[in-house]
């Protein structure tokens, strides 16, 4: 399997990432971004998306709403085929490995999440299915800041 990265198809995702890269890791004022590799469910293929976060305790904490279509995202996909993934956080590369939420920490998280990103409330009563949570914890021989990896998934 090639361990070239391929960044989503969608144009304003591609371009988030692209901000993301030339603003080291702070494309938008505010919000807490990271970039998340995964394997892909059918191709194998590394796949990048960029994302919104909020921490909880050593968990990244990000939304799977698909802006509130009804169909969960693709990244979300896979992930639960393959949980160990890359993280992007900042000038920060890390292996992670990543699990959805249970219901009680998602009843817990979600105003967390509203919080950060008040458009998830939005999402949330677009879509006729539960939005996930995802927690992707840092594998533990990451946890030390300024490591580098360039591929945590495999």
């Amino acid at each position: 399997m090639s361990d070239t990265i391929h960044d989503s198809p969608a144009p304003w995702v591609a371009d988030h990432i692209r901000r993301f890269e030339e603003t080291g890791g702070r494309p938008r004022p505010g919000v807490a971004d990271l970039l998340l590799t995964t394997r892909g469910r059918k191709s194998g293929l590394l796949r990048r998306t960029a994302l919104a976060y909020v921490r909880d305790g050593d968990a990244y904490v990000l939304t799977a709403s698909n802006a509130g279509a009804d169909r969960h995202p693709a990244w979300y996909l896979n992930l639960l085929a393959t949980p160990e993934v890359t993280l992007q956080v900042g000038a920060d590369t890390f292996p992670a490995t990543a699990r959805p939420a249970t219901a009680a920490e998602s009843a817990r998280l979600w105003p967390a999440v509203v919080a950060a990103m008040p458009s998830y409330a939005t999402y949330r009563t677009a879509t006729t299915r539960e939005i996930p949570l995802v927690l992707v914890t840092p594998a533990r021989e990451a946890r030390t800041a300024g490591q580098h990896y360039s591929s945590g998934v495999t």
